[in-house]
């Protein structure tokens, strides 16, 4: 989704491999060692690079002697394996424990070098920044609960219009949206980034890949879009009106996400946002 596909097996992938894991293990271990828990940076970069180098090894014997490998069983056995690693950083000292946060920090540099020896790196460097979030954002929002219990802090994921709704209600103090608003006075905002409106499909279409095509020519093409009232489908529906074009989709669907998974199955055209569909035209 964010980083270039490294699951061929070439000399290029697999440095990139063992030096990702070492990065990624060595940031988990920097921030337990910062607070002196844990075994530190060269324990969980060790973790991590060994975990990832059983993958790859599971890859190679597949590649070389094809089917003779389980690499999911290779995986488990990593998983439960450091369990009694972890278990080594856990002390119990009458009626306290310590130590539990830091066994579940090597315990995670274990799966998250299995992804990146598989090619993973997007859910290895996610699984990382949500680690690192947690350990630091959580104890601000623990204290920050115990100072003002009466507070309540909700997260909600909804498009724009409903996120709208929810802050004329007063039910919420912020959110995320996308512009063009039909009432931009109404509401104090804050760009953060620009987007860009696009329409992707699979092979089925590609005879269409790298030519100009006049709007018109969309509403012969299965559309597949987003469904409700949207932000993005209302500002796509707004300029295609404009010049004379209404597009009937074929799939009305919940995210962008499903889109661009039934626009590489060929099932349509769909109109997303660029970042969605980024890793595929990349590719």
């Amino acid at each position: 989704m964010f980083f270039a596909d490294i699951s061929a097996w070439t000399l290029r992938n697999i440095v990139i491999r063992l030096v990702t894991a070492m990065a990624l293990g060595g940031l988990i271990g920097i921030d337990r060692g910062a607070k002196r828990r844990g075994g530190g940076a060269r324990t969980d970069s060790a973790v991590c690079i060994g975990a990832a180098l059983v993958m790859m090894t599971g890859q190679y014997i597949e590649i070389r002697w094809p089917g003779l490998a389980d690499i999911s069983r290779m995986a488990s056995q990593v998983v439960s394996g450091v369990g009694f690693l972890g278990a080594g950083s856990i002390l119990v000292s009458g009626h306290q424990v310590k130590g539990l946060t830091s066994a579940a920090g090597i315990w995670l540099s274990a799966c998250i070098g299995l992804a990146v020896g598989i090619g993973f790196v997007d859910g290895a460097v996610l699984a990382t920044l949500v680690l690192l979030a947690g350990l630091h954002l959580l104890p601000l929002l623990e204290e920050y609960h115990e100072r003002f219990p009466k507070i309540r802090v909700t997260v909600t994921n909804a498009p724009t219009p409903e996120t709208l709704s929810l802050l004329r209600q007063g039910k919420i103090d912020f959110g995320a949206v996308s512009t063009p608003l039909a009432k931009a006075g109404e509401f104090q905002t804050i760009p953060v980034k620009e987007i860009e409106d696009v329409f992707v499909a699979g092979r089925k279409f590609m005879q269409y890949k790298n030519h100009m095509l006049d709007l018109q020519e969309l509403e012969k093409l299965p559309i597949i879009s987003l469904e409700g009232k949207t932000s993005t489908k209302r500002y796509m529906d707004e300029f295609l009106g404009q010049n004379g074009v209404k597009l009937h989709s074929e799939f009305e669907l919940a995210t962008s996400d499903m889109i661009v998974q039934f626009a590489l199955r060929s099932l349509g055209v769909g109109s997303v946002v660029r970042d969605f569909a980024a890793r595929y035209l990349e590719d």
